[in-house]
């Protein structure tokens, strides 16, 4: 089971929330299971920290951070982990289900990494581009009568999995230790790419978008190291500084 020093770099994020009962539902059972961490995006009610529902958990809503994207609430974390069904969407990145998902998260912590778990708006889920952010999906098993859940609901469910999933269940513990790029490096790496693309007319500017998200997706299925990705920034941008400068750009 997770030590407190471990679940102290998990983070619960929630993206664009309608309803400030599920955030209260959400950081209840976040109390429950000894997690402390909330990140909330761009909510759609303002008065979010005053849900009624956070039952024994409000100085955990007190201290919840917000911000107004998911890459902001991901940026220092090594492991993001969106949830969701597959009834809809077809994933660019692996789908790990909820009984296998304990091993993937403790081995992350133990070699110092800080996990996300991602939940989407209730309406819809999360998109297309906050997929694009995590490096694994996760899918709850349900009857395919009824696939979806409740807020609340689904951040208890995998709370409770991951608070007593046994360790003797888990995977061996990985012998090369080596720490896994944060998200907010991975992202400046996926843009120096992209403008290295552009600069050498390998892409239209206007494929912007579509070659992020396929960057983001690829550099997270490569898990490069914290030092690798360290290096790959600095070979591209002197990529982008030698293409301009043959072009005679500043």
């Amino acid at each position: 089971m997770l030590i407190d020093l471990q679940r102290d770099r998990f983070d619960v994020v929630l993206v664009s929330p309608r309803n400030p009962l599920n955030i209260g539902a959400a950081a209840r059972a976040m109390a429950n299971f000894g997690f402390s961490h909330l990140a909330v995006v761009a909510p759609f009610e303002a008065h979010w920290r005053e849900a009624r529902s956070a039952v024994g958990a409000p100085d955990l809503l007190e201290n919840a951070q917000q911000h107004p994207a998911l890459a902001d609430a991901v940026a220092a974390c090594t492991l993001v982990i969106g949830t969701g069904t597959l009834t809809y969407r077809k994933p660019g990145q692996r789908v790990v289900f909820l009984p296998d998902l304990a091993p993937l998260v403790r081995l992350e912590l133990e070699r110092s990494g800080r996990v996300a778990l991602v939940f989407g708006p209730e309406k819809h889920g999360l998109t297309r581009n906050d997929l694009s952010l995590c490096h694994i999906l996760l899918e709850i098993p349900t009857d395919p009568r009824q696939p979806s859940m409740n807020l609340g609901q689904a951040v208890a469910v995998c709370l409770y999995e991951l608070a007593v999933r046994r360790a003797a269940n888990d995977a061996p513990t990985n012998t090369e230790i080596r720490p896994s790029a944060p998200c907010g490096d991975l992202e400046l790496l996926a843009t120096i790419v992209e403008q290295a693309m552009v600069s050498a007319d390998y892409s239209r500017g206007s494929m912007g978008e579509a070659n992020r998200h396929e960057l983001r997706l690829m550099l997270r299925r490569l898990a490069p190291s914290a030092s690798d990705t360290r290096k790959l920034l600095g070979l591209f941008r002197r990529i982008v500084w030698r293409l301009n400068r043959s072009r005679g750009h500043d």
